[in-house]
């Protein structure tokens, strides 16, 4: 009987599926593409409105909290207070749930919008509106917002109810204590191991692509494959070296370095742009999206083709990271109340991706339609173009470089820290072996990826894998509610108990002086 209890079923069966999907990548990469892209084209048809109305949904639940009577309940006991500063905690929340993409897409999107309007006339003043407002919705609140719903789940559960730090254990309310230890419960750990893994390869995938095209086009190195995994070789030794070395020490450490390097980046293209132009960008794009949050949030394209290589995508993506980047802010917000928490993992970071796409949108869009075409088309090196245009250009595409490299190990550490804790029952300090395994198999698979086609193939991986994780962190709502109403209702009934016995003690005191 004990035997049967020490096997850790969520980390045998998640290491045979990942692997079996490297394998196939690597051995079989038409087949691995075309069956994700089969996989891909069922969803968007078919189910591409559960991204949709799944994330609008996560965004309202986590404004709700904010405003809520349960605001002010703390995650973890009411005495314990934040373990990190604010300043080292915006900057590990920034680190882990963005990150590459920031980098990536920071002028390619604004400037795929700029020439690819929806109703405008691509390179018009409102093209640039569109093109802004498009990149605040996708890179705004929602992703924030979905992952505080998640973090702060995993925190109230973790630290307040003491429960082990997965995600099984959200739906104690709902399942409870053997549901969550049987087969469902097991079953929503290896979904959400899975689920991440994918989500996270997605990422390095684009950021070998990237790193490999600005060492292409600033130092004429040729990207080739062979490239590209050296690239990865070395970050992913130094990913898994700072992820042994422990939360406080490698990833607080790197999250720290990652904040300098994007600021310095961040004002050195803010020097050498159009300010004028970022400012009306700014401002129209900020105005648009805030005008038509809802209507937007609800897009859905007839067509179905531009919603699937953006929205969707996006939606796909942020969910996919939802259980990694959910746990690893849970593991750091201990300490703080649910307001606090929601505002500062949703608002902040929300608003510094918008000045982010501001500023290195504009610097695209400003050199006009042509150029954006040209540059767009191929995505890795459009940040490189751009710069190219620009004085002190070089400088700011080998600190670009230098930060895809750093926010390349700080998301890859952070993952392989908490698939770690997924699969050690939410041990909140994984062993190193296990640590070293599963960054070993983000390496591989984003290998796998690669060979098996590209971006658009990590795109298509990223929305597959994150579909039924979707409903999964939707359903979650259901179970944070409940938790939430028994503990104000167990208060208040403590308080009613307590004042009770105070008025009893009062009234026969009273009794005892008038006898």
């Amino acid at each position: 009987m004990n035997k049967t209890h020490k096997i850790n079923f969520v980390f045998i069966i998640s290491i045979i599926l990942t692997s079996l999907v490297v394998v196939t990548g690597v051995a079989f990469p038409n087949i691995f593409d075309s069956v994700s892209h089969k996989m891909f084209n069922i969803i968007i048809s078919n189910f591409s409105w559960v991204y949709i109305v799944g994330m609008l949904i996560l965004v309202v639940f986590a404004l709700f909290l904010v405003f809520s009577k349960y605001g002010n309940i703390r995650l973890g006991k009411d005495t314990d207070r934040p373990e990190f500063s604010n300043l080292s905690w915006f900057s590990m929340l920034f680190g882990a749930g963005m990150g590459i993409g920031l980098v990536f897409f920071g002028s390619v999107e604004p400037m795929k919008h700029f020439i690819n309007p929806i109703g405008v006339q691509p390179g018009s003043s409102e093209a640039a509106t569109f093109a802004m407002q498009q990149s605040f919705i996708h890179w705004g609140i929602h992703p924030w917002a979905a992952y505080s719903v998640m973090g702060l789940a995993l925190a109230y559960f973790q630290f307040r109810k003491d429960a082990p730090g997965l995600i099984s254990s959200v739906f104690l309310p709902i399942l409870g204590e053997d549901g969550v230890k049987g087969p469902i419960g097991k079953s929503i750990d290896i979904l959400a191991v899975f689920t991440t893994v994918t989500g996270v390869a997605t990422s390095l995938g684009m950021g070998t692509m990237q790193i490999a095209g600005g060492l292409e086009y600033v130092f004429n190195i040729k990207n080739t494959f062979t490239v590209q995994l050296i690239i990865i070789a070395i970050t992913s030794v130094l990913y898994m070296y700072s992820a042994t070395s422990g939360l406080d020490k490698g990833i607080k450490n790197l999250s720290n370095a990652n904040l300098i390097l994007a600021t310095a980046l961040l004002l050195g293209a803010i020097l050498i742009g159009p300010k004028v132009s970022m400012m009306k960008n700014f401002f129209a794009g900020g105005s648009a999206y805030l005008n038509e949050f809802i209507s937007q949030s609800l897009y859905m394209d007839p067509t179905k083709e531009w919603i699937s290589q953006w929205r969707v995508f996006y939606w796909a993506l942020w969910i996919a990271w939802i259980p990694f980047v959910g746990i690893f802010i849970a593991r750091i917000s201990k300490g703080r109340t649910i307001r606090e928490f929601i505002i500062g993992v949703t608002i902040v970071p929300a608003i510094v991706c918008i000045i982010w796409f501001v500023v290195f949108g504009t610097l695209g869009m400003d050199l006009g339609v042509e150029f954006a075409t040209t540059a767009t088309s191929v995505t890795e090196t459009a940040l490189f173009k751009v710069f190219s245009n620009y004085q002190f250009g070089k400088i700011l595409s080998v600190i670009a470089m230098i930060l895809l490299c750093t926010f390349f190990i700080s998301s890859a550490d952070s993952a392989t820290y908490v698939l770690g804790m997924f699969t050690s029952n939410g041990d909140l300090n994984p062993s190193n072996p296990k640590k070293i395994l599963w960054g070993v198999i983000q390496a591989c698979l984003a290998i796998a990826l690669l060979m098996s086609g590209g971006l658009g193939t990590l795109q298509t991986v990223s929305i597959v894998s994150a579909f039924p994780f979707t409903i999964i962190v939707i359903v979650s709502i259901i179970s944070i509610i409940k938790a939430l109403r028994e503990e104000v209702k167990t208060s208040q009934e403590q308080c009613e108990k307590f004042y009770t016995k105070k008025d009893s003690k009062v009234i026969n005191k009273a009794n005892i002086n008038l006898d």
